[in-house]
């Protein structure tokens, strides 16, 4: 007895011939290298469906094409071969090719002043597309750090102005007095507020890249920033980073700028799309601040 053929309805002729922009699965489960780094990520794999009388795209052609991304450490090379085999496995339904990964990269990074380290995860995406032989890749990462504001900084300081003139107005000054008002919290009466901030970092690659910046652009960005969140601490580092926040006074217009100007100087770097996010401690709401450079939406 003959073994039957499988049906196969996505070979049959649509309903209504409609091409469509993008067909595939999103959150596809699987491990990546990058930097030599085993991590969990997910995948959006697609392309699009331009022949209109077909029904569908053959979905497992997607899913098996990702299988190199488990042993090869992931650049924009491996991304575009992956993107052209999902043509390949489809040169008569689709003309463009799509790809994202979904991952969190782990760094150690030392204190401040102490010798602990410790970990900090960074979310990150690569998102890349084959479009009529046009290959386009983007990474994107978020980096988390302190701000404070300085406007509550001046008004914290004019109150403790005015503290002062209350508690020594008329009476002549003893160092030793001085330096325990100091240290008091009779003296230091008002403190500025801050607040965990976060950059969206979207950049446009270079496809001539041999690997992804990641890691230079995390130093980068923390490095123009000054007040990277820490990971362990002692209390000599948490005293450190309260310098460096009392020293680095930034609106969200402030942070805009100086990723602005550190993200320009990265190699491979065309193009980027920057927003800066204070969760202010002040308002329910949020304080934001975008500035893009060669870059228009798609």
């Amino acid at each position: 007895m003959n073994a039957l053929t499988l049906p196969d309805i996505a070979s049959q002729n649509a309903r209504q011939a409609v091409p469509l922009e993008w067909v595939g699965m999103c959150g596809i489960a699987l491990p990546v290298v990058i930097d030599g780094q085993r991590l969990t990520a997910t995948a959006d794999a697609g392309v699009s469906l331009d022949d209109g009388e077909a029904r569908g795209i053959h979905m497992s052609r997607l899913y098996l094409a990702l299988e190199v991304l488990e042993s090869q450490d992931l650049n924009p090379l491996v991304f575009k071969k992956v993107l052209q085999q999902f043509l390949d496995s489809h040169d008569d339904l689709s003309i463009c090719a799509y790809l994202r990964i979904h991952t969190h990269v782990l760094l150690k990074r030392p204190a401040l002043v102490s010798p602990l380290s410790g970990w900090k995860s960074y979310p990150v995406s690569i998102d890349a597309s084959l479009k009529n032989g046009m290959f386009h890749v983007e990474l994107k990462i978020d980096v988390d750090y302190s701000s404070t504001c300085p406007c509550s900084a001046a008004l914290a300081r004019q109150l403790i102005q005015q503290q002062f003139v209350n508690d020594f107005a008329n009476k002549p000054l003893q160092h030793a007095e001085v330096l325990t008002w100091l240290g008091s919290s009779q003296g230091i009466v008002a403190t500025p507020h801050s607040q965990r901030s976060t950059a969206y970092l979207k950049t446009l690659l270079s496809t001539e890249l041999q690997q992804f910046p990641i890691s230079m652009l995390i130093d980068q960005a923390e490095a123009a920033l000054g007040t990277a969140v820490q990971t362990a601490v002692k209390r000599a580092d948490e005293q450190a980073f309260a310098l460096a926040n009392g020293q680095n006074l930034m609106f969200c217009e402030d942070a805009a700028r100086r990723l602005n100007v550190a993200l320009k100087v990265v190699p491979g770097v065309k193009g980027f799309s920057l927003k800066v996010v204070h969760a202010e401690s002040l308002h329910s709401h949020d304080a934001v601040a975008e500035s893009h450079w060669n870059w228009r939406t798609r």
